[in-house]
This record gives C-alpha cells, structure tokens and sequence, in this order.
C-alpha cells in the first residue's frame, strides 16, 4: 500500500498526524506530507485509511502497490 498527499489540496488542517506520525509529518507552513516513498509500513494501514477519510480536503489517497 501507498499513500499520497496532494500538496495542492492540503490546507494544513494536519488531522492526519492524529492517526499516524509514523507516516506522515508536515513542513515549516504546517503542511502534511508522507514520509520517505509513501510505503505504508505493515500494520499502519488501517490508521493510514482513518486518516484518508478524516481529511476535511480529501488531500490523501492510498493505492495498492
């Protein structure tokens, strides 16, 4: 599983740090982005998919790679 933020779509609202830090973190103006490749280590995906749906700009995208 991959996951994208959509850079243009992020308003920096940072919901996402609410479910996993592991996987995303956010720059200097306070917005979110994935860390390293955007490969969801085993066992965050369901937090992962939580911060999908909890992002009021609907910035955040997972695909199955």
């Amino acid at each position: 599983m991959k996951v994208h933020v959509n850079a243009k779509l992020c308003q920096g609202h940072n919901r996402c740090l609410m479910f996993d830090t592991d996987v995303f973190e956010v720059d200097e103006l306070s917005y979110a982005h994935v860390r390293g490749d955007g490969s969801v280590p085993p066992g965050e995906e369901e937090s992962v998919r939580l911060a999908v749906v909890n992002c009021p700009e609907q910035a955040i995208t997972v695909s199955d790679e």
